[in-house]
């Protein structure tokens, strides 16, 4: 499997939502949310198989203390192959060793992020979104 992972780049809001939905995570479908989404976030790490998007990383940063991955997604068929955690990686790399990642993450998840190397946490809050 030839994927390549890039930092560079915006990727277009329908590629971006087509992958939100067969990935399963429930996010907004309105391309224009999607666009400010990828606009305002400080780091995107991209999986591309040719040119199709096949994964994302999205994550908002202050570079000095911490990190939030708001997003990460892997199409169906490339799950469980290291997509994932090569985006957590590059995504680590760039924030640097100073930076602490944090995610909310789905319950169809919670057996994922410890094997990526995240630590479960029983001290978070959240106020949740109206819209």
């Amino acid at each position: 499997m030839n994927i390549s992972y890039k930092s560079d780049i915006i990727p277009d809001a329908e590629e971006v939502i087509e992958l939100f939905i067969q990935a399963g995570l429930k996010r907004p479908t309105d391309p224009e949310r999607i666009a400010l989404m990828l606009k305002n976030a400080d780091l995107l790490i991209t999986a591309w198989q040719n040119d199709k998007l096949v994964g994302i990383c999205r994550t908002i940063t202050d570079w000095v203390w911490c990190a939030y991955l708001a997003d990460i997604a892997v199409f169906t068929g490339f799950k469980q192959s290291g997509i994932g955690k090569e985006m957590i990686s590059l995504t680590r790399e760039r924030i640097g060793p100073q930076c602490m990642l944090l995610l909310l993450s789905v319950p169809t998840a919670f057996d994922y992020y410890p094997k990526v190397g995240f630590n479960k946490e029983d001290r978070a809050f959240s106020i949740e979104r109206v819209l």
